[in-house]
C-alpha cells in the first residue's frame, strides 16, 4: 500500500510537468505556395534539363551524358534532389541508363553475361533521327530534352544561309524530325540582317547573319553528305586570337545564340561552329581595318605645334575603315620618335625636355587589327595602319650629361654640364666595343668580347655583368625591356631581356639595329647582306637582300613607321606591308601566303650610313665621297590590297663631301627638329659636314686644333649642341647652334672646351680616341 501511495504521488507531480512540455512545444511553420493549402514552399515542383536550346548531338554509336537536372520549388528557389530516374521516348534510337542518365546512340548491352556489367557497351544500330529524354524525381518530370543522332561529323563549313532546306540544308533551316533530312519543308524566313559570305570585311557595329553546313564523309560536294539538320542547332563562337595578341576574340566580334554576329574592333578571327558535343573551325570573321587614321591638334591647324615643357598636349584621331565608314574606340597606339624628350601616353603628349619629336598613331598587331597567321593580309587584317605624323616643338634649353668611352680604353668618363663637373673616369672590367643609353635614361649597356656590362646611368656604378652574352650592343628597345646583342664569335644575335636573360636568339651576325618607337619590332642588318627582323607578332624573319642591293651596312626607320631604308649599293627601302597572295577557296581554306618586308623602292644612291628626319620628309645618306638627301613621301594609312607601297622619292640631292678624305662612314645623325644633319667618318679632313634640308645645302664645319676626323657624334636633346669625338687630338668638340647653323666652340671657363677625356689607351701609350658617346638630358638648375 505504501508503494502504491508513493507511486501516485510521483505521478501527481510528473504528469503536469510532461503536459506542460507538450503544451509549450511548437511545430515548424508550413508555407504554402498559394497561401493556404496545396504545394508547400521548398517542395520540388520543377525539374530542368540543359541544354534546352541546343539539345544533345550524338554520332551513331556514341556515348553521351545527360547533365544533372536542376530542381526548383514554386518560388523558383533551388531544391536539392538525391536521385533521378531517366527515360527515353525512342529506346531504339537512344538508350538511357535509368539511374545515371548515361546515353547511348544505339542500344546498351543488358544481361550479356561473361561478367560484363550492364550499360557499358553501346551497340550502334545505324539509325538517325531525333528523340527526347526526360528525368523524373519525387513525382516531377523534367522538360523533354532533344537528342539528335546522326552519322559521324567530319566538317562544318561557314557559308551563306540556305534558301531551300529540302535540297540544301544549313544551320538557318528550321528542324523537323519527321523529315528524312531533318529539315522543315517550310519556306526559309530571313533574319532581317545581311548574310555573311566571307568574301569581304564587315564594318564596325554592323550585324550579319552567320550560317554553316555540316557534313559527313570527305566529299562536301555530295548533297547526300549534308547532314546539317540531323545534328541539331549549331552555336557559333570566336576562337581565341593569335598568341601574343592583346586583343580578345570578343573585341573583334560578338555572336548571339542565333548566329547574328556584330563587328567590333578591327581584326580577323576564326569562327568555331559547334554541336553539343563537337566543335570545328568553320570559317573566319573579318572586321574591317582602318583605311586612314588622321591626327590633328584640337582647335589648331597644321601639322606642327609649339608646346611648353610639362604642358600636356592632346591629339585627336579620326579613323575611317576600308568601307569608308567611321570607326570609334579603336585600340590605337600613340608613339613618339623621341620618347625621352616628348613622351606620349594614350593621346596626350607631355614634353619632359626642350626639343622636338613626331607623334603618330598606329593600329597594328598585336594590339589592333590582329589576324590568324595564315590569313595576314586578307581584307587588310593583320597589317599595320599608320597615321600622319604631327610635330611637337618644345622651346627652351636643357643641360646634358655626356658619357665618353672608347673601343680602345677600359674607362668611361661622365661629364655633367649642369654643374660643370667633368667627373671621374670609371674603370670597366673590359674595353667596350659598343655603348647604348636606354631611352628611359636609366641604363648604359656596354658590350665587349667577354661580357655584357650594365651601368646605372645616374651613379655610373656597374649593376651587372653577364659573360654568357658577349658581343656588341646594337640597340635597346624604347621601353628598355629588350637589348639587341650581336656575337660574331658564336654567330648569334640575341634579344636580351633587361631583367637578365636571353628571350630569343637567331643564327646571324648583326651589325646595326633599330627599334620601332612602339618597341614591337626591331630591324637588324647582318654582315652577310640580310635584313633580320623580329616582331612580337610574327617572330623572326630573315630577308635575303641578294639581287636588290649589296654591302648593306646601316638602316633607318621611316617616320611614320611604314618601312626601313637600308644603306647599301644601291640604297633600298623595305615596307612593313607584306606581299600577300590569297589562296583558292573560301573560309578556313582561303589561306594567305605572305612575303614579309618586301622591296618597296630602289634609289640611285650608294650609301654607307643613313638617317631619317622626324618630319618624315628626308632620308639623309652618305658614302665616302658623296652626301644624299632623298626627299620622300612616306606611305600612310592602310597597306594596299595588292602589290607593295612605294616611298616615291620626289627629289634626290647629292652634293659631294668636299674637303673630306673618308676611309669609312661611321654615322649619319639628324637633329630631332629635322633642321640639320651631320656626317661622321674616319680618315682626314678636319671638318664635319653639316646639311640643311630646308635649303638643300651641304657645308663643312671646321674643327679647331689638330682634329683630323669626327668619328662619333651625339646631339643634345634640345638640339642646341652637338658633341663630336675626334681623332687626331682625341678630344670632344662641342658644336653650338647659331642662326645659320652650328659652329665649333671653345671655352676656358668651367669645363675647358674642347673637352679632353684623357681615356688611357689599352693598345699603346697615350690616350684613346673617344668613339663611343651617349647623352642624357638634365633640366637646368637655374
Amino acid at each position: 500500500m505504501r508503494r502504491f501511495v508513493t507511486l501516485a504521488i510521483l505521478l501527481l507531480f510528473t504528469l503536469p510537468f510532461g503536459a506542460s512540455i507538450a503544451g509549450c512545444g511548437k511545430k515548424t511553420a508550413v508555407t504554402f505556395c498559394n497561401g493556404s493549402a496545396g504545394l508547400v514552399v521548398g517542395q520540388l515542383t520543377l525539374l530542368t534539363l540543359q541544354p534546352r536550346l541546343t539539345g544533345i548531338s550524338l554520332n551513331q554509336g556514341e556515348i553521351g551524358q545527360i547533365s544533372t537536372p536542376t530542381g526548383a520549388d514554386c518560388k523558383g528557389s533551388n531544391v536539392s534532389v538525391s536521385s533521378f530516374t531517366y527515360g527515353t521516348q525512342n529506346q531504339a534510337l537512344v538508350d538511357v541508363q535509368p539511374t545515371t542518365g548515361r546515353l547511348c546512340a544505339g542500344t546498351w548491352n543488358r544481361n550479356t553475361g561473361g561478367a560484363i556489367p550492364d550499360y557499358t557497351t553501346c551497340i550502334p544500330n545505324n539509325l538517325t533521327g531525333t528523340t527526347y529524354v526526360t528525368a523524373t524525381a519525387d513525382g516531377v518530370t523534367s522538360n523533354p530534352l532533344a537528342v539528335y543522332v546522326h552519322p559521324i561529323v567530319t566538317s562544318i563549313i561557314l557559308g551563306l544561309p540556305s534558301t531551300n532546306c529540302v535540297t540544301d540544308p544549313a544551320s538557318n533551316c528550321a528542324l523537323d524530325p519527321t523529315q528524312t533530312n531533318g529539315c522543315s519543308t517550310a519556306a526559309v524566313s530571313s533574319s532581317g540582317f545581311p548574310n555573311y559570305n566571307e568574301t569581304s570585311c564587315v564594318s564596325q557595329g554592323a550585324i550579319v547573319q552567320l550560317a554553316a553546313r555540316v557534313y559527313k564523309g570527305s566529299n562536301t560536294g555530295l548533297s547526300s553528305n549534308n547532314i546539317s539538320c540531323l545534328v541539331g542547332p549549331l552555336t557559333f563562337s570566336a576562337q581565341s586570337t593569335t598568341t601574343g595578341s592583346t586583343v580578345t576574340a570578343s573585341n573583334i566580334v560578338t555572336i548571339n545564340q542565333v548566329g547574328q554576329a556584330t563587328a567590333g574592333q578591327p581584326g580577323s578571327v576564326v569562327i568555331n561552329a559547334s554541336t553539343s558535343d563537337s566543335s570545328s573551325s568553320a570559317g573566319f570573321f573579318s572586321t574591317c581595318p582602318p583605311k586612314t587614321i588622321t591626327l590633328a591638334y584640337p582647335g589648331a591647324t597644321g601639322s606642327s605645334i609649339n608646346v611648353n615643357q610639362n604642358n600636356p598636349q592632346q591629339v585627336v584621331s579620326t579613323v575611317v575603315d576600308t568601307n569608308n565608314n567611321p570607326m570609334t574606340n579603336v585600340s590605337l597606339e600613340y608613339v613618339s620618335t623621341a620618347p625621352t624628350i616628348i613622351p606620349i601616353a594614350g593621346a596626350v603628349a607631355t614634353p619632359a625636355f626642350p626639343g622636338a619629336a613626331a607623334v603618330t598613331a598606329l593600329c597594328q598587331p598585336p594590339a589592333c587589327n590582329t589576324a590568324p597567321f595564315n590569313q595576314i593580309g586578307l581584307f587588310g587584317n593583320g597589317l599595320p595602319v599608320t597615321s600622319n605624323p604631327l610635330t611637337i616643338n618644345t622651346p627652351g634649353t636643357s643641360s646634358s650629361v655626356l658619357y665618353v668611352g672608347s673601343t680602345d680604353s677600359q674607362y668611361i668618363l661622365p661629364v655633367d654640364f649642369t654643374n660643370q663637373n667633368a667627373g671621374t673616369p670609371v674603370r670597366l672590367p673590359f674595353a667596350p666595343n659598343s655603348m647604348v643609353l636606354s631611352q628611359d635614361l636609366t641604363t648604359l649597356y656596354m658590350g665587349s668580347t667577354t661580357e655584357l656590362m650594365v651601368m646605372n646611368a645616374a651613379t655610373t656604378a656597374l649593376t651587372s655583368e653577364n659573360n654568357t652574352v658577349s658581343g656588341s650592343v646594337l640597340a635597346v628597345s624604347p621601353n628598355n625591356a629588350v637589348v639587341v646583342i650581336s656575337d660574331p664569335v658564336r654567330k648569334l644575335t640575341y634579344l636580351y631581356n633587361s631583367s637578365g636573360s636571353v628571350a630569343t636568339q637567331y643564327g646571324a651576325v648583326g651589325i646595326k639595329a633599330e627599334w620601332t618607337p612602339d618597341s614591337n619590332t626591331v630591324y637588324i642588318v647582318t654582315n652577310d647582306n640580310h635584313l633580320l627582323t623580329y616582331s612580337t607578332y610574327t617572330g623572326w624573319n630573315l630577308t635575303d637582300l641578294t639581287g636588290t642591293t649589296t654591302a648593306v651596312s646601316d638602316l633607318a626607320i621611316t617616320v611614320p613607321n611604314s618601312g626601313v631604308f637600308l644603306a647599301g649599293a644601291p640604297e633600298t627601302a623595305r615596307t612593313v606591308c607584306p606581299n600577300s597572295t590569297p589562296g583558292s577557296g573560301t573560309g578556313v581554306a582561303q589561306t594567305v601566303t605572305n612575303v614579309f618586308y618586301p622591296l618597296a623602292d630602289t634609289t640611285s644612291v650608294t650609301s654607307n650610313g643613313v638617317a631619317a628626319t622626324n618630319d618624315g620628309q628626308h632620308i639623309l645618306s652618305a658614302n665616302t665621297t658623296q652626301f644624299a638627301d632623298i626627299k620622300v613621301s612616306v606611305p600612310r594609312g592602310a597597306c594596299p590590297t595588292s602589290g607593295t607601297p612605294t616611298f616615291a622619292p620626289q627629289t634626290v640631292v647629292t652634293p659631294a663631301l668636299a674637303g673630306v678624305t673618308a676611309d669609312s662612314i661611321t654615322g649619319v645623325v639628324a637633329t630631332s627638329d629635322s633642321a640639320y644633319g651631320f656626317v661622321t667618318y674616319t680618315g682626314t679632313g678636319g671638318v664635319i659636314p653639316q646639311y640643311d634640308p630646308a635649303t638643300s645645302t651641304l657645308s663643312n664645319i671646321t674643327l679647331s686644333g689638330t682634329a683630323t676626323a669626327p668619328v662619333a657624334a651625339v646631339i643634345s636633346t634640345d638640339n642646341q649642341l652637338v658633341f663630336v669625338g675626334t681623332s687626331g687630338d682625341n678630344l670632344i668638340h662641342i658644336l653650338t647652334r647659331g642662326t645659320s647653323g652650328f659652329a665649333d666652340s671653345t671655352s676656358t671657363t668651367g669645363i675647358p672646351i674642347p673637352l679632353a677625356p684623357l681615356l688611357p689607351s689599352i693598345t699603346g701609350s697615350g690616350f684613346a680616341t673617344p668613339n663611343l658617346l651617349a647623352q642624357r638630358p638634365r633640366k637646368l638648375t637655374s
